[in-house]
């Protein structure tokens, strides 16, 4: 039975490879640079636009992050409403109420301004808008928004999620502590904004886990096998720019070209693994973030060496290839180049101050965390080996101190 199960995952994967030929990869368009910021308000003018939602959180109002937006936005003509009443895990009620106060103001589009959470929540409420009979839960899974978005603005303020580039978004049930993942092409925002300013106030610990949440990407993009020669690149480029930027940016928040590296990495892991597709990292890290919180950098940080040490020499080949193009390793075999790979992972971990463990999973919880994953992951994540559930409890096991 487990082999066809195997089977089933392995032909579903194929086709879904293929599939994604269909679909427009090209790059958003993109206002880049220090100040970039500052240049959107005409933007969103010139596309015809004269009301736009801002979803952001209050933790940004509360630093003014956005009163450069704001100040511009007032200049240029365009009216705006805001909704900063994201939570860390957007939840559905969050989508519901910024969906709604885009309804409520007459307005024509969604500038989504922060972190992964904002950019989840405006990616779905904009879906709301256009799909109000499709409810979140509905909305679950792949291919199930049905109508395109209203104009959708991403302005990233952390160097991690990629989520200007992505087709997906995550939205947490508080009931039943589950993830609500929607994939779906009509998601992915059109326009971005990499403005390296607006993360140069970001606190040491989330400039780490958001830049190791790149990292993932990048990586679980990479060893999976609905690589093209675009995704292949892309994540190369990601890679290297994060070992070579990310404890510059950790150690100096200042150093604004190490910060602008981040970013334009986060951008080409985001390019990478919204066609080829992540794995078992996130598939783990999205369910104990639904049961316990923990934020999904974070979550994949810590659990992206256990992850490929699992995989063993079905990632070799593809990790090696990995240690070259960032430096750690460029000779021996693919075995010993895969390993210091890992240990290079563990290493920027260490001494960025992330722990390798953690000490909030629960015995009684494991058996449902590990069907949630599973759920997730297979059969859609094109990973190098799959899991049975024996395996995914292993996994999570070790995580455990």
């Amino acid at each position: 039975m487990w082999q066809l199960k195997k089977a089933y995952y392995r032909t579903f994967q194929t086709v879904f490879k293929y599939a994604m030929f269909i679909f427009d990869w090209s790059e958003p368009q993109l206002l880049e640079g220090p100040g970039a910021i500052r240049q959107l308000p005409e933007f969103i003018k010139s596309k015809g636009l004269k009301k736009v939602l801002v979803v952001t959180d209050k933790g940004l109002m509360g630093i003014h992050l956005l009163d450069p937006l704001f100040e511009e936005l007032d200049k240029a003509g365009v009216e705006y409403a805001v909704y900063d009443g994201t939570q860390p895990n957007p939840s559905i009620q969050n989508i519901e109420d910024a969906r709604q106060l885009y309804l409520d103001n007459g307005c024509e589009g969604i500038i989504a301004f922060g972190g992964g959470s904002p950019m989840d929540c405006a990616k779905a409420a904009a879906a709301r808008v256009t799909n109000p009979k499709t409810p979140v839960k509905k909305m679950r899974g792949t291919l199930k928004v049905w109508h395109k978005l209203p104009p959708l603005f991403a302005v990233p303020t952390t160097a991690g999620t990629g989520s200007e580039v992505t087709v997906a978004a995550v939205v947490s049930d508080p009931e039943t502590h589950e993830k609500n993942a929607i994939n779906d092409p009509k998601l992915r925002p059109k326009y971005a904004v990499l403005d390296p300013e607006l993360t140069v106030g970001l606190p040491p610990h989330i400039t780490s886990t958001t830049g190791m949440d790149a990292l993932t990407h990048a990586v679980e993009a990479y060893i999976g096998r609905s690589n093209v020669k675009s995704t292949e690149a892309y994540a190369e480029k990601a890679t290297k720019m994060i070992f070579d930027n990310i404890e510059k940016a950790y150690n100096d928040g200042k150093d604004i070209e190490a910060r602008e590296a981040m970013l334009k990495a986060s951008f080409y892991a985001g390019m990478a693994f919204t066609r080829a597709y992540v794995g078992y990292v996130h598939a783990i890290a999205h369910n104990l973030g639904g049961y316990y919180g923990i934020p999904h950098g974070l979550a994949n940080a810590v659990i992206l060496p256990y992850v490929l040490e699992y995989f063993g020499e079905s990632a070799h080949a593809r990790l090696a290839k990995l240690a070259v193009v960032a430096g750690v390793k460029t000779d021996g075999t693919d075995k010993e180049k895969a390993e210091a790979f890992i240990e290079a992972i563990k290493t920027l971990n260490r001494n960025m101050n992330i722990p390798d463990k953690f000490d909030c999973i629960k015995d009684e919880d494991i058996p449902t965390i590990v069907k949630r994953a599973l759920k997730e992951g297979n059969p859609l994540y094109p990973v190098p080996k799959i899991m049975n559930e024996a395996d995914c409890e292993a996994v999570i096991r070790r995580l455990m101190k």
